[in-house]
């Protein structure tokens, strides 16, 4: 599937009734701090807390009603098992998920809120493929891959496309990298919609496949040493290429300059985002002197965030 200019904007017009619009905050003291312009769209404000929302609901959409006959059923650590979990709800059908036992508890109930079922396996991505696997062949649901799937990441490309229609002349848009849905997503909204804006990926250096991949040129493991849960996984053969030919560059950051971004949105702009999500901005961060005066879009991805967990970790600074 070629994903151009009119499968977003049609992707766009699909999903626009089942989810928010969300806002661009601005904020002087982190634009001090950061020494440029940061435009930060809050996909923490989105139905089920982050942007999964948009490409689970478009995939959904996406499928014939004999497709979605069976129910629908996918493998996550937690934003887009919510959000495939509400887009059932939403079309009337079953969904089964596959989540790794140590996924934040705030996001097992939220599949449950949404009247999802849960199949619990090992945190590692074989246990959360061989047990989906066993999930479908016992109830013949469908598969809606969290990154690997093109209607999903047409659906993640509406952040950014919002982002674009609302501020011009962006110099650089930032989105964290996990399994590329969201990056690939936002790589091909540029090229559309904002030909002149770099994209560059924020990943944590303690799980920096994707990093690895632009260098190698070829999809590399991933690894696990992250507080980012969110992005534990690595690129798949879908999303890989699309980053490999648009992506400018991806930049690692550790697990403590995850936490202070994450702190610093907190305490200066009284938002909550969740580690994740924290991920582009401590990359910006630790590289600002290269982005000095420029005006920089974020996609802040998520808000889902395990408090006791979180604020354990800004008491200990990690």
């Amino acid at each position: 599937m070629n994903i151009d200019r009119s499968t977003i904007e049609q992707a766009h017009e699909r999903i626009k009734p089942y989810i928010h619009h969300t806002p661009v905050l601005t904020s002087a003291s982190v634009d001090e701090v950061a020494g440029c312009h940061v435009f930060f769209k809050c996909e923490n404000f989105q139905k089920v807390g982050a942007f999964k929302a948009r490409g689970a609901m478009n995939a959904a959409l996406s499928l014939s009603p004999d497709q979605l006959s069976k129910g629908i059923a996918t493998h996550s650590s937690g934003n887009h098992a919510q959000a495939l979990a509400r887009a059932a709800k939403i079309l009337g059908v079953k969904s089964y998920i596959v989540m790794p036992r140590t996924a934040p508890d705030i996001k097992k109930r939220g599949v449950k809120g949404y009247g999802g079922e849960i199949f619990e396996c090992e945190p590692t991505l074989q246990a959360r493929e061989s047990t989906l696997a066993e999930v479908i062949k016992k109830t013949g649901a469908t598969e809606i891959h969290p990154f690997n799937n093109y209607e999903v990441m047409a659906g993640q490309a509406t952040a950014a496309k919002e982002l674009f229609e609302e501020v011009e002349n962006l110099d650089v848009i930032m989105a964290p990298v996990g399994g590329g849905g969201l990056l690939s997503g936002t790589a091909l909204a540029a090229k559309y919609f904002s030909p002149r804006t770099k994209v560059i990926a924020g990943e944590p250096a303690g799980s920096d496949d994707a990093y690895r991949s632009l260098q190698s040129g070829k999809i590399e493991p991933a690894q696990s040493q992250t507080i980012a849960d969110g992005l534990l996984t690595t690129l798949g053969d879908k999303t890989f290429p699309i980053i490999h030919e648009l992506v400018s560059e991806v930049i690692t950051a550790s697990d403590e300059q995850i936490i202070n971004a994450m702190k610093l949105v907190w305490e200066r702009m009284k938002i909550i985002i969740e580690p994740s999500c924290a991920v582009p901005l401590a990359s910006l961060l630790k590289e600002k002197e290269r982005f000095k005066g420029k005006r920089v879009g974020i996609i802040l991805s998520g808000g889902n965030v395990d408090l006791p967990r979180a604020l354990k970790l800004m008491a200990e600074g990690v």
